[in-house]
């Protein structure tokens, strides 16, 4: 028997007189008809991206670096901070998570710099939980950047990265193609900025002093090394390269900030920016302003521009968004429309296919391409534009649409997507987000790199959106790519029979992406490792019937706890992944389906207020607003196709 006769004999069987028969179409019907709408004239769809309150108080602070300060901006990010603060004082990561001291920093400094007296409650509360947690000297080293540049505190809080990195050869220990994409973008401009040591405008003269639990000048030791012996090495070097530097020669020196401006200017990539992600971008202003650049100057234009496009919001608060989404949000609109099987959507998806299908990187030859020299270009990116930084999640995923929608139209886009995922595929058999065998862990160790992310090594996640798309081209079990993919999928599955979502929340994304992958290369669902996970989701459904997964499971100290509440996103993947293994008859599915049904609104949308995405685990973390439109679509069309009988296909992301 057959994977798909299998799973024909697994469809649920819906009565019509049962309620979810009935209200299945409606709930569908108003689902597509909230989202449809949202399409851009282009073709295209975009959701606003939220992350913490960092960003907004970068925001306000940039303004104060430059002196530069417009009231009714200023008031209302200050305004979405004040909305934001804990019940504990404090910032946290995401929706209903605990303080983030160096969050809590940042957004305490910059609602000061907005005007708010230290002495008014909230900032009361906050200061007081920022000192309970040992105060702004335990901050990240993002957060004591900030305040060297506002004068808060000495520049030797900051770990030393001499801007004559921009000269090493590659045969150096540490390069700078040998860290991830967003650490080197956001590195470049900063190297400048530590290297010349600028004082911001700050016209006001805001201090945060009160925020220390010692004067910042008497404080001996602002790297506190771990007890592992990499970190006290990495410390002891960081202590010698601080004692030799006054030393390093002027002219070098100068030309290591050259080098650095052209990688910027290089990849200045007009309205999108830097990397297209908002710190490096922030990075970059502060860069050409302490260079002397003339506020008139074009890249200082275009880099502030840059800035200006991340802001979002109503008519009483803004909050600056990381970075924007519009070629993840489209795609993933297009598979769940996709998936109605409505012959009227047909130009609807056309449209946004096409506007996929341009903006696929074809010319630029991007850093990828130091790792991987003769690889022609072919993937996408996941803002507008970044052409210097395509990565393999959006290739696969736009790919996966392309070749189901209509894959003779779009079968050049698909081959070259083809060859460049096949190229880009790491030698542990697995893809990372951006880069080919960006493994250098041991630079996790060094003080910069307090956030955890300094390199970009392949997920599950990702390594099944490409083994996807590569069997959905008909690549077969026994080529070597695929091969290896499927060796180091079955290596990365949990003991308890989940997988890590390296760029979902968490093991429930990462879990589901994992089964459609293995559905799509035609493991069938009695296979040993598709029935653990099969275990493992149907126990962590919630008495409501949906899933939910917090933030808290990247903590590796913690066990795969699951969050109180239900997610629809999450409760959409867990289906999808259930569906995909063949459960589609199975009662937690239909449980899970009325919970969907249950909660959507009659506008046909969703409530998800909660972060299921993440940018740096324990770190950094990501709420789409496209997600709750998306996926329960998506899982409420698939069981209604399965409960119809109608012919299952391996198609991406599952059946």
């Amino acid at each position: 028997m057959t994977v798909l006769e299998v799973l024909d004999g697994l469809r649920p069987r819906l009565d019509q007189g049962d309620p979810i028969a009935r209200g299945l179409d409606t709930a569908i019907t108003r689902a597509v008809d909230s989202l449809v709408p949202l399409q851009q004239d282009d073709g295209h769809w975009v959701f606003e991206l939220e992350a913490d309150a960092s960003m907004p108080a970068t925001f306000i602070l940039l303004q104060h670096y430059l002196g530069t300060i417009e009231i009714d901006i200023q008031q209302r990010l200050a305004s979405y901070l004040r909305q934001t603060q804990g019940v504990d004082g404090g910032w946290p990561l995401f929706f209903g998570g605990r303080l983030d001291l160096s969050t809590s920093v940042m957004a305490y400094f910059a609602l000061k710099a907005a005007g708010d007296s230290a002495h008014a409650r909230h900032m009361k509360q906050a200061r007081a939980a920022i000192l309970a947690r040992g105060g702004a000297k335990r901050a990240s080293v993002f957060a004591r950047i900030t305040m060297a540049l506002f004068g808060e505190v000495p520049w030797r809080a900051v770990p030393v990265m001499p801007v004559e990195i921009m000269l090493l050869p590659r045969w150096f220990p540490f390069h700078l193609h040998k860290i991830s994409y967003w650490s080197r973008t956001f590195l470049v401009p900063a190297l400048v900025l530590m290297a010349l040591q600028p004082r911001a405008r700050n016209p006001h003269r805001i201090t945060v002093r009160e925020l220390f639990t010692e004067p910042p000048e008497s404080v001996r030791n602002w790297i506190a090394p771990t007890l592992s012996l990499r970190s006290r090495i990495f410390a002891v070097c960081d202590a010698l390269v601080r004692k030799i530097e006054p030393f390093f020669s002027a002219k070098r020196r100068k030309r290591a900030i050259e080098k650095a401006v052209r990688f910027v200017t290089e990849r200045l990539n007009g309205e999108d920016g830097l990397g297209a992600i908002f710190p490096p971008m922030a990075n970059t202003v502060m860069m050409f302003d302490c260079l002397g650049y003339a506020r008139d100057h074009p890249d200082y234009v275009t880099a502030l521009g840059a800035t200006r496009k991340l802001l979002t919001g109503d008519g009483e608060r803004l909050y600056c968004q990381p970075c924007l989404s519009p070629v993840w949000d489209t795609t993933l609109a297009c598979h769940a429309l996709m998936e109605v099987g409505d012959e009227r959507l047909g130009p609807t998806i056309r449209r946004a296919l096409d506007w996929i299908a341009g903006k696929q990187v074809l010319d630029v030859v991007g850093d990828w391409a130091v790792a991987r020299p003769t690889l022609r270009p072919g993937g996408w990116a996941f803002q507008y534009e970044n052409p210097y930084y395509p990565d393999l999640d959006d290739t696969a995923a736009a790919g996966l649409a392309l070749d189901r929608f209509d894959a003779v139209h779009y079968r050049p886009a698909l081959e070259r997507a083809a060859e460049w995922i096949v190229g880009m595929q790491s030698r542990n058999g697995g893809w990372a987000a951006f880069d080919a065998d960006n493994t250098h862990s041991l630079f996790n160790s060094i003080p910069f790199a307090d956030h955890g992310a300094l390199f970009d090594p392949p997920s599950a996640d990702v390594s099944a959106r490409c083994l996807g798309f590569l069997a959905q081209l008909g690549y077969q079990p026994n080529h070597p790519v695929v091969t290896a993919a499927v060796i180091y999928l079955r290596r990365e599955q949990e003991k308890d029979g989940s997988w890590f979502g390296r760029w979902g929340t968490n093991y429930i994304y990462g879990t589901w992406s994992v089964l459609a992958a293995l559905n799509a290369i035609g493991i069938g669902p009695d296979a040993p490792e598709i029935r653990r996970a099969v275990t493992w989701l149907l126990a962590r459904q919630h008495p409501d019937g949906g899933w939910g997964e917090g933030a808290e499971t990247y903590w590796p100290d913690l066990p795969h706890c699951e969050a109180s509440y239900s997610a629809p996103s999450q409760t959409a993947w867990a289906l999808l992944g259930l569906m995909t293994a063949g459960e589609a008859g199975n009662p937690a599915v239909t449980r899970g389906i009325a919970y969907l049904m249950k909660g959507q609104g009659q506008d046909g949308q969703w409530d998800e207020p909660w972060y299921t995405a993440v940018g740096f685990p324990r770190v950094f973390y990501l709420r789409y607003h496209g997600y709750a439109a998306f996926f329960p679509l998506w899982a409420l069309a698939r069981f209604r196709a399965l409960s119809a009988g109608k012919p299952c296909r391996r198609v991406p992301f599952g059946l």
